[in-house]
């Protein structure tokens, strides 16, 4: 899903469309922790480890687990769970952005909630 922001310049009242990164957050520490022991080829994967395979810095991983970071850009991840040997949404959930207005939200989650009805 891409969500795009708007600003409005107030000398000529148009509108700039630019494009945002998704972002995601793991869906629990402790899923990412376990995830990490046991990783889809079958042996552990150290923080440091899982940075430099996944591309992304050692304290991106490290605020993850300890949660000073609330979330990544989708494609770190990606990287991420791609390392782990998870899809995606088995080991992180979109965030939706505070450009989202509340109308936008309540529709993401009334979508969310009949696909899992």
């Amino acid at each position: 899903m891409l969500l795009l922001s708007k600003q409005i310049d107030s000398s000529s009242n148009e509108v700039d469309m630019t494009p945002r990164t998704p972002m995601y957050r793991p869906v629990s520490r402790q899923l990412i922790r376990q995830l990490m022991r046991r990783t889809g080829d079958g042996g552990p994967v150290s923080v440091r480890q899982l940075a430099a395979d996944a591309g992304v810095a050692r304290s991106t991983v490290g605020g993850l687990l300890t949660g000073d970071q609330d979330s990544v850009p989708e494609a770190a991840a990606r990287s991420m769970a791609q390392r782990l040997g998870v899809d995606l949404l088995v080991a992180f959930e979109e965030v939706c952005r505070s450009t989202t207005s509340v109308t936008e939200y309540a529709a993401l989650v009334r979508t969310s909630d009949e696909v899992s009805a």
